[in-house]
């Protein structure tokens, strides 16, 4: 009922810029927050940005004052502008959507995307 699409990975050399995009779809009323982790090979999930209903943007320090995320909050979509790339960037960056499936109570459900490759190289 819900699916959760990433797009704009890539090879980049070090310094370069990418632009990831994600969409959320489906039976949707109305979504929570939407934002994006990554994961290196055997390294655990990690945050890069999430944007909350509100539209406080949390980032993870690795990338705060390099990465910066945007909310459509009428297209239920959020891309991630990633500029000065290093290879400690690299990994499958995740979309993940939390999407309210009751109001009364408020409860919410994380739907995933499938994950876009980055590749920051030389």
């Amino acid at each position: 009922q819900v699916q959760v699409v990433e797009s704009g990975g890539g090879l980049v050399q070090p310094g370069g810029s990418l632009r990831l995009s994600c969409a959320a779809s489906g039976n949707i009323s109305k979504i929570h927050a939407m934002g994006w982790y990554r994961q290196a090979p055997g390294k655990q999930r990690e945050l890069v940005a999430i944007i909350l209903d509100g539209g406080n943007i949390i980032y993870g320090d690795s990338v705060k004052d390099r990465f910066t995320g945007d909310r459509d909050y009428v297209k239920n979509t959020v891309s991630l502008q990633m500029n000065r790339l290093k290879p400690e960037d690299t990994g499958m960056y995740y979309c993940k959507a939390e999407i309210f499936i009751s109001m009364m109570p408020k409860r919410v459900n994380d739907y995933w995307g499938q994950g876009t490759q980055v590749t920051v190289s030389s």
